[in-house]
């Protein structure tokens, strides 16, 4: 048999996996190409000193109850054809937004948030009423709705006139789907807004390795081929047509269409019809993320929540840090333990406490390796101590702890400035500038473990199943 394939996708993340799964459905011949040697880009795990880690994972957005009908979620298990039970989510005990001296909780019910803003901004819960149901009208999904690129923060003073409430609210929206600085795409917002509010967080007791082994278990199930170690180093064209692939060691695939979740620009760089993608249009927002493992659960040192998003002021910081390796005055504190797991599971075997902040690439790249690690160590105790500010100091309880930077998620992604959510400007078509090349994953618009698996679904449903 030729190496000849109806779909070729660039990338085994959650997208490009799901895009696999969809068309295998359908009898096409479909193949993935991984450049790294493990699934996932960076929602994937890894082993060290005998325990497994997460890498992306803090928790998935987008949570449904067993049997919901409606929602990203039940689209997904439909579509794909998993049962309820190949997810398996526990939901989320219950997180916090804090800013100094203001703090409000959330859970998967909206109903509590808004109990927490009537305590917190009395007089702003008229207008927090209203901001939902405007939200509740909105499903353009294509961009097409004219307040798709209107600033977030102004649509939200339409509706609310305290600006520490608009700051608290976006805080966590940004945090976990907002590739712009600064301010963030009001259609973005509505997504995230429904992604972490209205619908809320699980997991997996297992984590992230649940959900892609179940995606390529099924994708292999269906024929499909997965080649990992097999990075394309161009996408070749002919007539105004994409033709095919070169992979790097030589090898050449051809293809009736191409799906790539590589990023719009890194996607455009393969091709050799284009001489200079435009660069300056890449995303510029990348993390550090230190994990530490504790000698107890955290429940045991008082912290009792899923998520706490933070920031040192009344207004929130979302922009790369210019002059310094790391900006730790917000952040993300993250524990796995505290989730409403299946009494039958039990609790998880280690406590772990896992902190997000904002970090610059460029820094991180052009370190010499001896200090490099030497940074790692000194962003981790950074990181900690910014962190411990807005939750109890677990320092002593630390047995074990593990960094990982910009540069990691460069070589786990390939996206340009180790972008974790790629370019600001999302291509919501998935079109480009190649009839038969198409995008699916974080440039093309939707984020999140069941954003990306959504993105991956759609896209193959609306360019690559040709009648």
């Amino acid at each position: 048999m030729s190496d000849s394939y109806d779909t070729i996708i660039i990338g085994a993340g959650m997208s490009g996996l799901a895009a696999g799964i969809r068309l295998a459905h359908f009898d096409q011949r479909v193949c993935i190409l991984e450049r790294h040697y493990t699934i996932g880009g960076l929602n994937s795990f890894y082993r060290m000193g005998g325990r497994d880690y997460d890498v992306g994972l803090h928790a998935m957005t987008n949570y449904a109850k067993k049997g919901t009908k409606k929602g990203p979620l039940a689209k997904l298990i439909r579509q794909l054809r998993f049962s309820w039970d190949d997810f398996k989510l526990a939901e989320q005990v219950g997180s916090s937004i804090r800013f100094p001296g203001v703090n409000l909780d959330f859970n998967n019910d909206i109903r509590f948030l808004e109990s927490e803003i009537e305590k917190q901004f009395p007089s702003q819960i008229d207008g927090f009423r209203q901001l939902c149901d405007s939200l509740l009208d909105y499903s353009d999904m294509d961009g097409n709705d004219p307040r798709f690129m209107q600033s977030a923060r102004e649509v939200l003073a339409l509706h609310l006139s305290d600006p520490l409430l608009i700051e608290m609210l976006i805080c966590p929206l940004m945090w976990y789907g907002n590739a712009r600085e600064d301010d963030m795409d009001f259609g973005q917002f509505c997504i995230m807004f429904r992604a972490c509010f209205l619908e809320g967080f699980g997991r997996p007791y297992k984590g992230v390795r649940v959900i892609l082994k179940n995606l390529v278990k099924r994708f292999r199930g269906l024929g499909g081929e997965l080649k990992l170690r097999s990075g394309v180093s161009k996408i070749h064209t002919e007539n105004g047509v994409a033709t095919g692939v070169v992979l790097d060691d030589g090898t050449e695939l051809e293809g009736k269409r191409i799906l790539s979740s590589a990023g719009n620009i890194e996607t455009l760089r393969l091709c050799d019809d284009v001489s200079e993608p435009q660069v300056a249009k890449a995303g510029k927002l990348s993390f550090i993320e230190s994990i530490s493992v504790l000698d107890r659960q955290p429940k045991e040192i008082d912290f009792d929540r899923t998520i706490v998003f933070y920031n040192d002021s009344e207004q929130f910081h979302w922009k790369r840090p210019d002059e310094s390796l790391c900006d730790a005055r917000t952040g993300v504190i993250c524990s796995p333990n505290n989730y409403i797991y299946d009494p039958e599971e039990g609790e998880l075997p280690d406590g772990v406490i896992r902190i997000t902040t904002l970090a610059n690439h460029d820094r991180w790249c052009a370190l010499p390796e001896h200090k490099y690690r030497a940074a790692k160590a000194e962003q981790y105790d950074q990181s900690v101590a910014s962190s411990v500010r807005f939750m109890p100091d677990f320092r002593r309880h630390v047995i074990d702890t593990d960094v990982f930077t910009p540069k990691t998620i460069r070589r786990f992604t390939w996206h340009d400035n180790g972008a974790v959510y790629g370019a600001p400007d999302k291509q919501l078509d998935g079109t480009t500038h190649l009839p038969n090349l198409f995008l699916c994953g974080t440039d093309q618009g939707f984020v999140g473990i069941i954003g990306a698996i959504v993105s991956g679904i759609s896209m193959a449903n609306r360019h690559c199943l040709v009648v």
